[in-house]
């Protein structure tokens, strides 16, 4: 039987959490060059999550753990929320290599674990160790069940709003480099019987610069049940103008799951991040929703504030904080792609 039948589902990323899952950075490829100025920021990043709830962090070795371990004592976070786990990895973006964690509407003592197959955005980097990160998470807690849909999904190509809803894109869902065997109407019914969801929101094209050919983490992200937060670009003469534009007016025209109009909250980007003459897929949308905490992205630039503002007001409940991704998008990723969580029963 699948999750659905079973009465599982993924819960809104603003349910309470019984921890995060993150995935230390070691990896030079993903920040050529530059790789130590994006610690301060992680770290800043971990601190802040620990203030509130269990923080796991998968490590390589045991020299890695106590390497981190010296680093995060050292900035003063709470170690007593800190779990370090030996699970190698090729990469940091637990997001997508990471487990999706499932709750179950008929039993409140049930989770599930989700491990879909990752192949690293298409086969772009290596993965071999990353797509067996949720097999070992699943063995440090046994008594969840283990389901294995055997398609390639990655947990920054979805959002949820726990009432049946799913937002996704075309352009990484259906890209040919992920499941090219099945078509929108199969995906779709992965998506319904994996996450237990009813309603498939489609978006069109990603933000110029993302390396996963679209992820909607960094796009659109509902905020509640009823309300939908989407990033637009100010200048008509930029290049994400009009792919953002278009996803708004799909937007406009989305029904949820129990047929109401959405509410659809509007997100500026930040001025544009360029990096060795790269644009990076600098985006606010790319934030964290933690327990009393979203931890959102900033940039440098004015916008930043404006930013906060938004979210403060779509996140009365929550404090929002904002913190220098200006180095860690260098990565092609911010903290929404860097965590997973899991929620509490």
């Amino acid at each position: 039987m699948t999750p659905k039948e079973l009465g599982y589902y993924m819960p809104a990323e603003w349910a309470c959490h019984e921890g995060t899952w993150l995935t230390y950075p070691k990896n030079p490829d993903s920040w050529p060059g530059k790789i130590e100025t994006i610690y301060p920021s992680y770290h800043l990043f971990v601190k802040t999550l620990a203030e509130d709830e269990a923080v796991h962090i998968n490590v390589d070795d045991e020299q890695m753990l106590h390497h981190v371990k010296s680093e995060l004592e050292h900035i003063g976070c709470n170690m007593q929320n800190i779990r370090l786990h030996v699970i190698p990895s090729n990469d940091a973006w637990c997001r997508d290599h990471g487990p999706a964690f499932l709750l179950n509407r008929q039993d409140a003592t049930k989770r599930a674990i989700v491990n879909w197959n990752h192949n690293a955005w298409g086969g772009k980097y290596p993965y071999e160790l990353d797509t067996e990160v949720p097999v070992h998470i699943h063995e440090l807690m046994p008594e969840v069940q283990l389901f294995e849909p055997g398609i390639v999904m990655e947990g920054g190509s979805i959002d949820v709003n726990g009432c049946g809803d799913l937002l996704t894109t075309t352009s990484c869902l259906l890209n040919p480099n992920r499941n090219p065997h099945l078509n929108q109407d199969q995906i779709e019914g992965y998506l319904r019987d994996y996450y237990g969801v009813e309603n498939i929101i489609w978006l069109g094209d990603g933000i110029v610069g993302d390396d996963t050919d679209g992820h909607v983490d960094d796009l659109t992200r509902f905020v509640s049940e009823d309300t939908i937060l989407t990033v637009v670009e100010e200048d008509a003469w930029d290049e994400n103008y009009e792919p953002l534009q278009k996803n708004l007016r799909m937007l406009k025209r989305c029904r949820l799951a129990n047929g109401k109009q959405p509410t659809i909250v509007e997100l500026p980007m930040p001025d544009v991040v360029f990096y060795d003459n790269q644009r990076l897929p600098a985006s606010y949308a790319n934030f964290y929703i933690a327990n009393g905490k979203v931890i959102f992205p900033t940039y440098r630039c004015l916008t930043d504030n404006e930013a906060a503002y938004i979210l403060e007001a779509c996140f009365p409940d929550r404090e929002v904080v904002g913190i220098d991704s200006t180095d860690i998008i260098w990565g092609l990723g911010s903290f929404h792609c860097l965590s997973q969580q899991m929620p509490s029963l």
